[in-house]
């Protein structure tokens, strides 16, 4: 017989073989056992965490003969027809593949009858939030009110994708992901049945790489035992995730904790050199550092799972980092972690990396420093206040005692803002209101290209007339077109996203928004209104009294 992958051969056949879904198990179980099982079931959670091995098991037991403790006991010839996948009452479909609407409704209208040798007809559909909007509204109505003799069972990774109405007429069990111990137990079962050694530490590996999935786990040991059948080595292991060895990263670390960051280059190049997977790495690092973090905090948390605890570095990285410095790490090779993605180039982004987690943390010096030389300043100013206030209350009571009442302190007149003729007027001689409308269009686009301090300046402001060379932006206070008109950034960052916008240059232009209409008014007096438009003709009193009665929709004039 051909060989068989791992996650095939040790697939659970009861509920108690499912690793690590203690409570969904328990709960069908107890359903099965009281006869209160539901007409559909949803299970939800990520790949390789049980979801179809319990749909088959579920399965078995609804048409068990012999059914115990919820338990069926895979020995009489229903449970038996199902493990060889012979019985044709229970239908495994994969949705990934068969979404239409024409297979839903093959599946409604075959529903229908009653199963031919089980007891209960279960259809198991596989990924189903790859149904059709179609698929999914054939299905709603069968899924609602089934026969009695029927079960459906959905089984998906992505919950969110699948409509409301379809989770409301099902049982929902949120699947978990399983943890590195259960992993490892579950692995060091199978070895130990197979007869094979292996390395605690090795399993290690495999369990982390999996990300809480028992089918992926068992596959990367299938790859693990075909790279070395007779012993699971730590080094096999490592090869074939693309993992690297817990002492190379302490190592790497300790160089940077010396701020030897030539020798942290020069691991990151071996261990690229020899094979490791770049994303990998990055991910070994952030996990090394969390141990990190979580062992300066909480000792106890970090177990005997936690790889990082067998490495000579550890503890003396522990008391090497402070908790600032293991923050800025994290955020520095979490960055990295996402520009790996779309680069073909790994090793330059690490090199990067490397070089700046070798520098100080730009808030661990720096803070300590400002708040001592503030700390005088803002005492002062404190100091300073607090006179004022008792001064100004002095005034007030004196004032008050003679009868009087303090007079408003009469406001600063604003600072008027000179107006550029030169540069407005030409915009305002070949403005048009479709460059205006189009300038307006993309106007929130553009304030959103800005960074945050020039898009809160720019919020205040909006175009006001727009031609195929220029752009004046009105602003509602003075202080801004100022401001605004010294900033040289901020003025290039706006011709520079306009013309991205646009597809053209454009002069930007800022005018306050009170002198806007004076400023338009003055041109127009200047240089008169070629572009007007033509005014109507006066409407006669007699019409005017005939559309105020009728309304102007069901008035027609002819000139005779």
């Amino acid at each position: 017989m051909a060989y068989q992958a791992l996650y095939r051969v040790w697939r659970p056949q009861t509920f108690a073989d499912v690793i690590g879904q203690t409570a969904i198990t328990t709960t069908l179980k107890n359903a099965l056992i009281t006869g209160q099982t539901s007409h559909a079931y949803l299970f939800c959670g990520p790949r390789g965490t049980g979801k179809t091995s319990v749909a088959k098991i579920l399965a078995k037991a609804l048409n068990c003969r012999h059914l115990e403790d919820g338990e069926p006991d895979n020995t009489c010839d229903l449970c038996v027809a199902i493990n060889n996948g012979s019985l044709t009452d229970v239908i495994e479909i994969d949705a990934a593949s068969n979404n239409g609407v024409d297979e839903i409704r093959d599946i409604r209208d075959k529903a229908k009858y009653a199963p031919t040798s089980a007891k209960v007809k279960v259809y198991i559909i596989d990924e189903v939030h790859m149904l059709s909007t179609g698929a999914f509204n054939a299905l709603l109505k069968t899924l609602e009110e089934p026969p009695a003799h029927v079960v459906f069972i959905l089984a998906t990774t992505e919950p969110q994708k699948i409509p409301a109405t379809i989770i409301s007429r099902t049982q929902r069990f949120d699947f978990r992901r399983i943890t590195p111990q259960d992993i490892v137990d579950r692995m060091k079962h199978i070895l130990d049945e197979k007869g094979i050694t292996y390395d605690d530490q090795a399993l290690l590996v495999i369990a982390k790489a999996a990300e809480g999935g028992m089918r992926d786990a068992l596959s990367i040991l299938d790859q693990v035992l075909a790279f070395g059948q007779d012993h699971v080595t730590v080094e096999n292991a490592l090869d074939v995730t693309g993992g690297a060895a817990v002492t190379q990263l302490g190592e790497y670390l300790q160089h940077l904790a010396d701020h030897d960051t030539a020798a942290a280059l020069t691991t990151i190049e071996q261990l690229l050199a020899s094979g490791k997977d770049a994303g990998r790495l990055i991910d070994d690092l952030i996990g090394y550092l969390r141990d990190l973090l979580v062992y300066q905090q909480a000792p106890t948390l970090v177990n005997d799972t936690a790889s990082a605890l067998q490495d000579t570095h550890f503890k003396a990285l522990a008391d090497s980092f402070a908790p600032g410095q293991l923050y800025h790490m994290i955020a520095v090779l979490n960055q990295t972690q996402g520009q790996l993605r779309l680069t073909n180039s790994p090793t330059l982004y690490l090199e990067v990396a490397t070089v700046q987690l070798g520098q100080p943390a730009p808030t661990q010096a720096a803070a300590p420093v400002a708040e001592a030389e503030a700390a005088p300043a803002y005492s002062a100013a404190v100091t300073k206040l607090e006179g004022e206030v008792s001064r100004l209350t002095q005034l007030v009571q004196n004032l008050q005692a003679g009868g009087q009442t303090p007079a408003a302190k009469p406001k600063p007149k604003a600072k008027p803002v000179k107006v550029n003729k030169a540069q407005i007027y030409p915009v305002l001689g070949a403005a048009t209101k479709h460059d205006l409308e189009a300038v307006r269009d993309i106007w929130p686009d553009l304030l959103s290209m800005l960074s945050v301090p020039d898009q809160a300046m720019m919020k205040v402001s909006k175009p006001v007339a727009a031609s195929p060379e220029g752009v004046i932006v009105s602003f509602a206070y003075d202080i801004f077109v100022e401001r605004a008109s010294n900033d040289a950034n901020l003025l290039a960052a706006l011709k520079d996203d306009l013309a991205k916008l646009m597809g053209s240059p454009k002069q930007i232009v800022l005018v306050q928004q009170d002198e806007w209409p004076r400023v338009r008014k003055a041109y127009l007096a200047e240089n008169g209104a070629p572009h007007a438009a033509p005014q109507p003709a006066a409407v006669p009193p007699v019409v005017k009294t005939m559309t105020d009665l009728f309304g102007q929709d069901n008035i027609t004039i002819k000139n005779d």
